[in-house]
């Protein structure tokens, strides 16, 4: 044979494996694109994106290397490689595809499918470790077309029987149906093949494959796009929570003739359960109350706003800590079922130079003597809102003199862990205020916030809500 016939045997042999190099090429792309889709935006309902991106991209490299032209020029390391993978890919497309259909299955579906991917994976491990040992690539292929004639039949139940369609994401599905069927029919015809022993006709598993595939896609894409818009309903009904709590905590903080007040607030989420709220008489008596309720998001911030509705109609008793608190307490217990909430109110009467102080299992008061240089803990608790309805509050007289300060905080304060994980705690946060005793009000309670985010583990997001009331006697 001269050259030119060589050329002539070479170029009919490619054009013989043209379609098997497209094709292969065509469905690793469309599965490296959809994994790379759920990698850049990344939700827990686009796993089916990558397990259908896996699948594709795995029947795809299948058709590569079993294609001469395409081992051909390969690297040497490569085409002694190629065996293994193409075993393994034989094995394991099945496990491939069972993962993906899990992400569409529900109930005593979805475990029947665990189940199936788990048997897959034994029979791979043993084809593979078989071939990897010396003996035949196919000697458990016959098994692994057993489950997968198995998986099909469970997949035409589904399609063709409208109450078990139930087990599924979206049921009756007219796409995903369709595509089904036409897969079915080639999987049956296929995978027979290797029990009845006749030969299967070119590209018609490429083309049941592609079926499948695209009406699984196009599930898939509705999938994501359903939970992307849900999604964005969500976030603009957080956005709109937001901004409702927001209205009801003070807008600035009073200005009062003997004392400067600092308030600093920093949510853990969009909503948070932590609030506070001055009750102002005149200009010489001042009530604050802060509540920290248990839980974080949505349902925190409504039992907040509760808090924020009962304070109006106990604020007739601001000068009494205890009926304060008692109140709010009866309100609660009532209607916040079982929700639990800590809370601090302190009076403070600088006519009379005289704060009275009451807690609901709330941390300590601080308060910052400046005649003698000392940190005082004011604890006056009785039991959290919620617990019981008749609860009773002792209230604790405190002496105001000129420079003392009070801090009065939530225990997001104290909680924040470092990288050994130890917890700020009540000590770091004394010292902070004794270091820094002669600045305002304003900058000790900005200098505090940047301890607890130098303290706290760069890679660790905020784990609570932040809530710093400090008070200057001037």
């Amino acid at each position: 044979m001269n050259a030119a016939d060589a050329a002539d045997v070479a170029l009919a042999t490619l054009r013989g494996q043209a379609i098997d190099i497209i094709l292969g090429t065509v469905f690793v792309s469309i599965g490296a694109t959809a994994c790379a889709i759920a990698a850049i935006r990344w939700r827990r309902g686009v796993r089916i994106l990558v397990w259908w991106g896996i699948w594709s991209a795995m029947y795809g490299l299948q058709d590569l290397i079993r294609t001469p032209a395409v081992v051909a020029v390969l690297p040497h390391v490569l085409q002694s490689a190629a065996p293994y993978l193409r075993t393994a890919i034989m094995y394991l497309l099945l496990v491939s595809a069972l993962l993906a259909w899990r992400e569409l299955s529900l109930g005593k579906l979805r475990f029947l499918i665990q189940l199936e991917v788990i048997t897959g994976l034994l029979i791979a491990a043993l084809g593979i470790g078989t071939f990897v040992l010396g003996g035949p690539d196919n000697r458990f292929m016959f098994y692994n077309s057993l489950l997968a004639v198995f998986a099909v039949l469970v997949l035409l139940v589904l399609v063709l029987v409208p109450r078990f369609s139930r087990f599924l994401v979206i049921p009756n599905h007219r796409i995903l149906s369709a595509g089904t069927l036409i897969f079915a029919g080639e999987a049956l015809y296929t995978n027979l093949s290797s029990v009845f022993h006749y030969r299967v006709l070119p590209m018609v598993d490429s083309l049941g494959f592609a079926a499948l595939l695209f009406s699984l896609g196009y599930v898939a894409l509705e999938i994501v796009f359903t939970n992307e818009r849900r999604l964005l309903s969500i976030e603009t009904e957080l956005e709109t929570a937001r901004q409702i709590q927001s209205s009801i905590l003070p807008a600035t903080v009073p200005n009062m003739k003997n004392l400067r007040i600092a308030a600093s607030y920093y949510p853990m989420t969009a909503v948070a359960g932590d609030f506070y709220q001055f009750v102002r008489t005149d200009n010489t008596h001042l009530g604050i109350l802060i509540a920290d309720v248990s839980g974080h998001g949505i349902p925190a911030a409504l039992i907040s706003s509760m808090i924020k509705v009962a304070m109006q109609s106990v604020a007739i008793h601001a000068h009494d800590p205890a009926q304060v608190l008692g109140g709010l307490n009866r309100i609660l217990s009532s209607e916040a079922h079982g929700q639990l909430a800590s809370a601090a109110y302190i009076w403070i009467d600088t006519e009379k130079r005289q704060a009275l102080y009451s807690a609901a299992g709330h941390p300590p008061l601080l308060c910052w003597r400046n005649t003698s240089g000392e940190m005082q803990r004011i604890e006056s608790n009785g039991l959290l809102f919620g617990i019981t309805s008749d609860s009773e509050y002792p209230v604790c007289s405190v002496p105001v003199e000129s420079l003392d300060r009070f801090l009065l905080y939530t225990d997001g304060v104290t909680e924040p862990e470092n990288a050994a994980g130890e917890a700020f705690g009540d000590r770091q946060l004394e010292q902070v205020v004794r270091n820094h005793r002669v600045q305002t009000a304003s900058e000790l309670s900005r200098q505090l916030l940047s301890e607890l985010g130098t303290w706290r583990t760069p890679s660790v997001n905020q784990q609570d809500d932040i809530t710093l009331i400090v008070v200057d006697v001037v």
